[in-house]
């Protein structure tokens, strides 16, 4: 491709020759078509998608057409990789500037600036006042940009939208809402004499690739085949990458134990030493701080630091420049440093325990060796002879190129709810033309009429009746099908768009010596009793008692936790991952007879050593030799114990993953309690199922199997969500996200025990039933058919849970 010889200049500078990603990129972006890039990290994906728009701008500014307007909309899913954006941006301009005047041109400053959380007051007016050529943004920030009437005026000259990490997008609601959001900007665009902008993906990792430049394009795009308008240029995910997992010389258990946690750590440091920059990516905030705690001691204070989204952005910021400037050795961080945030060349990744997914493994390590033709290297660190397994089954998957599959959000209605309020009060609106504009939102394609139908009934008429009501935002003229937006549904939709719910942690604090060991969530906090037990980490703790945002426990000191499920921070396997755990113990199991070759099998495709090898056949040959069978992705094991209590434990050993384990987990649950007339509890990890019964309960063990079936899961699941906190949280985040409980008043923030109350009223409006008292229900519950009841529900079962899953495996 040609470019200016100016910017041609630059580039010759600092490049011997494009990577296969510019290569194949620049040639269809210049013809302005729909462009998705699929490439490792460090393969220049972001100058692919920047430099042929630069090009175009600065052949605007020679030419003197380069006006004050917004020409590139680059969106991030996080603001710190915005921020980097806008610092690489900036001297690479700089640089073609003064190159421009060596070679004799005069050409304007081409401008770029940031709109996010963290932009001030004065920097968004500025941004107002004479748009930047180049905007970088994240997607909140562009619905508020779309959304407010002197910013939406500074958009109707966009000819071009990038979205970075696209993969970190479509998988969930943020993407869903971002859809709309970009096809109400082709409608602030064309609306107003433009052309609709071309738009560009980029991704490391992602699959179905073509699934994911649907989502791109919008449904406009997509043939009837499920085809997207839209050259995809699929470099592949796989690097040439390097591998290993580290076995502590003791032998891993269930736990592991403070020594063995010192060898991982001393393991860690030695890693560290031999480096110049490593990262350490833990799962959970406390685990990021106990690890960069350790580190710290051992390596010295000024050399380790944790990093995770509770830092202030400040501190964050700090972090990654020491990182950068060589003068930290080493960041413990959580997902906060996954996707591509500018930290400078990092030279070895270490992951502490498995990171619970194919793809999330792939774009952390691929942190390291970010230079292009830099090999990769990434060391796991498993803590448990199941985490050892998991690790080798996940290294094994990426030998094979193997990757989870992003499931896309499918019309979700609450967030439907708040970008007609948004879209509603920027403009009057035929309501069947606002029904097709947002039916071009990919995730939207297949809306039902009807389901927009009452979404906008539920905003003209508000939630429920009486005191416990949200008001209408909008006015529905049923006559001529026009909707407007109320006086007050602007300042609504600002103050309160977005999807991430409102989360407000407790802090469990252990006694007598006043410990935090943790965080649970509030909802969960205020459902428990005193005397209730949960697992927090590998721990149990019983509660004695609970205070305004504290949970105060004791060790329970192994005792069978007695509370059903909990929301905590670390993540669920995936359901790829999965399926990889339990063939890679299939086939450990049918290799045992020759144990040699096993041996040899398991160094050669999963990266251990010879003592982590001989971990897993034994460990797999005990639980044959325990169970009789090994649990598998095609064999489940029923067994029954009796505590010291004399009561009875029910363990179903089933690697599936916690979001089909939690969902079999309610059902028999509930299967259990029809049956013996008796409320028992059941707790579910990615490995199994433990349901702990009375010493009063008897029957044969082989009878459990027909408890749960494919006829009967469904509803045995559906029935069981009333009955936990699993529903009221996720009502409390679907009426946030439909502007029925403010997230801000006046300006100020709402605390989430407040939000939490106001949609508690709001669910005893709508479903008095599900909030009366549990002793008076004869039968099974009825739901009224309310969209976001309907909505809550929809996300108990296939996203907290995978009830579609668990009925494949039943």
């Amino acid at each position: 491709m040609e470019f200016h010889p100016v910017v041609d200049a630059w580039f010759r500078r600092h490049f011997d020759a494009p990577t296969d990603a510019q290569r194949a990129g620049w040639r269809h972006i210049r013809s302005r078509r729909d462009t998705l890039i699929s490439a490792p990290t460090g393969s220049g994906k972001t100058l692919a998608a920047f430099l042929a728009g630069i090009d175009e701008l600065v052949r605007k500014a020679e030419a003197g057409t380069l006006e004050d307007v917004t020409e590139i909309v680059y969106v991030s899913p996080l603001k710190a990789l915005g921020n980097d954006i806008h610092r690489n941006l900036e001297q690479p301009l700089e640089e073609i500037r003064q190159i421009a005047v060596e070679m004799g041109y005069d050409l304007p400053v081409i401008r770029t600036a940031v709109r996010s959380g963290d932009t001030t007051q004065s920097e968004r007016q500025a941004i107002v006042r004479r748009p930047p050529h180049i905007l970088i943004t994240t997607p909140e920030s562009l619905y508020l940009m779309v959304t407010a009437e002197r910013s939406r005026a500074t958009l109707h000259r966009v000819r071009t939208l990038v979205v970075d990490e696209i993969h970190a997008l479509a998988r969930d609601r943020r993407g869903s809402h971002f859809a709309l959001t970009a096809a109400r900007l082709d409608h602030v665009i064309t609306s107003n004499g433009g052309e609709r902008p071309a738009r560009i993906g980029l991704s490391a990792t992602q699959r179905p690739i073509e699934e994911i430049a649907a989502f791109l394009v919008g449904s406009e795009r997509v043939d009837a085949d499920g085809d997207p308008d839209c050259t995809i240029v699929d470099l592949g995910h796989q690097r040439d990458i390097d591998l290993a997992i580290e076995v502590p010389g003791s032998e891993l258990g269930a736990v592991a134990p403070a020594e063995q946690w010192g060898e991982i750590y001393d393991r860690i440091t030695e890693l560290i030493t031999g480096h110049r920059t490593t990262l350490v990516f833990v799962n959970t905030r406390r685990m990021s701080e106990r690890v960069a705690h350790q580190l710290a001691e051992r390596l010295g204070e000024e050399h380790v630091s944790s990093h995770h989204g509770s830092l202030s952005k400040e501190r964050r910021l700090r972090l990654e420049q020491r990182l950068k400037d060589g003068e930290l050795r080493a960041l413990v961080a959580t997902a906060s440093l996954e996707l591509g945030i500018d930290i400078g060349s990092i030279d070895l990744v270490c992951q502490v325990g498995s990171p619970r997914s194919i793809a999330t493994f792939l774009q952390r390590v691929g942190r390291s060796g970010h230079a292009l033709g830099v090999r990769p290297k990434g060391r796991i660190f498993p803590a448990s002879r199941d985490e050892l397994i998991e690790s080798a089954a996940l290294v094994r998957a990426v030998g094979a190129g193997r990757l989870d599959r992003i499931v896309q959000p499918v019309a979700p209605l609450d967030v439907l709810a708040q970008q007609i309020v948004a879209e509603s009060a920027c403009e009057e609106w035929p309501e069947d033309e606002l029904y097709e504009l947002f039916r071009r939102a990919t995730p939207y394609r297949d809306l039902s009429r009807d389901d927009f139908g009452e979404v906008v009934d539920m905003l003209a008429q508000g939630v429920g009746e009486g005191a416990g009501r949200a008001r209408p935002l909008l006015h529905r003229d049923r006559v001529n099908g026009v909707l407007r937006a109320r006086r007050n549904a602007r300042p609504v939709a600002i103050q309160n768009g977005g999807t991430i719910p409102e989360l407000g942690d407790y802090r469990v604090i252990a006694e007598p010596d006043e410990t935090v060991v943790g965080a649970v969530n509030e909802d969960w906090a205020i459902e428990s009793m005193a005397g209730n037990i949960f697992l927090l980490g590998t721990t149990s703790w019983r509660i004695r008692r609970i205070e305004e945002g504290v949970v105060r426990v004791e060790d329970a000191r192994g005792a069978p936790p007695t509370i059903p499920f909990w929301l905590g921070e670390a993540p669920g396997r995936s359901i790829e991952l999965s399926e990889e755990v339990g063939r890679l113990r299939r086939d450990v199991e049918e290799g045992l007879p020759d144990r040699e070759r096993l041996k040899e099998q398991l160094i050669g495709e999963c990266g251990l050593d010879l003592g982590g090898a001989q971990q897993i056949i034994d460990y797999v040959r005990a639980t044959r030799d325990g169970l009789g069978i090994v649990p598998t992705d095609r064999d489940v094991v029923f067994e029954r114990f009796f505590d010291e209590s004399g009561g009875m434990q029910l363990v179903v050993h089933a690697p599936f993953g916690a979001r089909i384990n939690r969902a079999w987990g309610l059902a028999l649950r509930k299967r259990f309690c029809v049956r013996f007339d008796f409320e028992l509890q059941a707790a579910a990890n990615d490995d199994g199922i433990l349901l702990s019964l009375g010493p009063q309960h008897s029957f044969p063990l082989e009878e459990t199997y027909d408890y749960v079936t494919s006829n009967n899961a469904e509803e045995a699941v559906r029935q069981s969500c009333f009955y936990i906190p699993l529903f009221p949280t996720r009502w409390r985040w679907n009426t946030t996200r439909a502007l029925a409980v403010p997230r801000q008043r006046g300006g100020k923030r709402v605390q989430p025990f407040l939000q939490r109350m106001i949609a508690d009223d709001l669910l005893a409006a709508v479903f008095p039933e599900q909030v009366g008292c549990q002793e008076n229900v004869t039968g099974p519950l009825e739901m009224p058919d309310h969209v976001l009841l309907r909505q809550t529900m929809d996300d108990c079962l296939h996203e907290a849970m995978d009830v579609d899953s668990l009925l494949d495996v039943l």
